[in-house]
């Protein structure tokens, strides 16, 4: 997806100045046939496996970009459970010099209807993984995985 025209406004008065963006992460589950599963993306840009998320609009409640976000990506609807964790993650530099800290809500979601398939350009599979043979992922996603897995009811703050 080409970065969202509220960014390129922004950039075009600060430059590559860093940008603190709100995102948002959906930990999707669902019910498998030999147990519990989890909706997972393989990255175009990385080819990293990661939960669906991105960044929330302007005025966008962050449960409703998560909403949004797994739909656009991989075709499904999803509920918004709970808030699982909120944590800033580490400051990113974009190779045109961009630099962004995005402070990402991760969600506890479950799958409610469709079938999951790639639905943009922004990954390259999407897979429904058991939950106890979750592929490598980067520390940051493992950890929102987590969070969003475990039999929580208070939101954890990630430092």
């Amino acid at each position: 997806m080409p970065t969202p025209g509220f960014i390129l406004a922004l950039r075009e008065k600060i430059g590559h100045a860093e940008l603190w963006l709100p995102g948002a992460t959906a930990v999707v589950r669902r019910e498998g046939t030999d147990g519990p599963e989890v909706l997972l993306v393989r990255r175009a840009d990385t080819g990293e496996w990661t939960p669906t998320g991105g960044i929330v609009e302007p005025g966008e409640d962050p449960a409703a970009a998560a909403r949004r976000e797994t739909e656009e990506e991989a075709g499904v609807v999803i509920t918004v459970d709970r808030l699982a964790s909120v944590g800033a993650a580490a400051p990113h530099t974009f190779p045109n010099g961009d630099r962004v800290v995005v402070l990402d809500h991760t969600f506890a979601c479950s799958w409610v209807s469709g079938e999951a398939h790639v639905a943009d350009d922004e990954s390259v599979e999407v897979v429904w993984f058991p939950v106890d043979g979750l592929p490598a992922m980067a520390p940051r996603f493992r950890e929102r995985v987590g969070a969003a897995l475990a039999d929580e009811v208070a939101t954890r703050f990630v430092s």
